[in-house]
């Protein structure tokens, strides 16, 4: 009987310490409203650019964009995009003082030494940067405003848009983007990019875009893309995206002065 009760004691010490032990990660893993889903990375190389927040936790977009893959995404992919920019800088005085739009709009005024990195490296972090801001929790839905408008002029309806958006996506080869553009034309056209390319490196603007590289969707969808494509207008921020026709249209108009 004295050995069964000293068991017990020493189990329920064990028990203790263990909650101890745990309680400090469990505390960790809600922090500012983002789930420490993984252990924290090494810190990107500084500079003038910076990684943006998401402006959501990893888990509000699920159960269309799971969370372990907005973390990876965001902390891993976005933030190596940032840091090899700033990388660049540290030697480039000339990617200093512009913003990463106004890089990859005029590469061609860069040094040839650094034009490849600042395209892949910048146009990663304008395209995600982009992306996070296009999302939300509780999106999708039929576009609203002028963007609405806008879709059903050029597509007759925006069942006819998603289904030849999702088509592109499909059929882009590799990694890379689909996107909604504003042309130099003035009209909204549907095309693809490879890798980190943007439609800002050919004078159109991008009005929205779904990244297609496969870190964007293999957790959950494994390789079917085009089931990543369908899910992913449930999470559209038509707000934001009103907001980037406005800009697309000022950047025409602009550009035809």
């Amino acid at each position: 009987m004295a050995v069964e009760m000293a068991d017990r004691g020493r189990s329920s010490r064990r028990d203790f310490l263990r909650c101890a032990l745990a309680a400090p990660a469990a505390l960790a893993l809600v922090t500012g409203g983002r789930e420490a889903l993984a252990a924290p990375q090494p810190a990107a190389a500084k500079g003038p650019f910076e990684l943006p927040p998401l402006p959501y936790s990893f888990r509000a977009l699920e159960p269309h964009i799971d969370a372990r893959t907005m973390q990876i995404h965001h902390d891993r992919h976005h933030a190596t995009y940032v840091s090899n920019l700033n990388g660049l800088a540290a030697n480039t005085p000339e990617l200093r003082g512009k913003s990463p739009e106004q890089l990859i709009r005029d590469l061609n005024s860069l040094p040839e030494a650094v034009r490849a990195g600042v395209r892949n490296n910048g146009g990663g972090h304008v395209n995600h940067t982009m992306f996070w801001q296009i999302m939300k929790p509780g999106g999708g839905g039929p576009p609203t405003g002028t963007i609405g408008q806008a879709i059903n002029g050029t597509f007759n309806s925006f069942d006819a848009f998603k289904t030849a958006f999702n088509d592109a996506g499909t059929k882009r080869f590799g990694s890379g983007w689909v996107w909604l553009v504003h042309g130099k034309d003035g009209k909204l056209a549907i095309t693809t990019t490879a890798n980190q390319d943007n439609p800002l490196m050919e004078g159109a603007y991008p009005i929205l875009g779904n990244d297609v590289w496969e870190h964007a969707y293999y957790l959950k969808y494994q390789n079917r893309r085009a089931d990543y494509l369908a899910a992913w207008w449930n999470t559209v921020n038509w707000e934001v995206i009103n907001r980037r026709l406005a800009q697309g249209r000022l950047q025409g108009q602009l550009q035809s002065t």
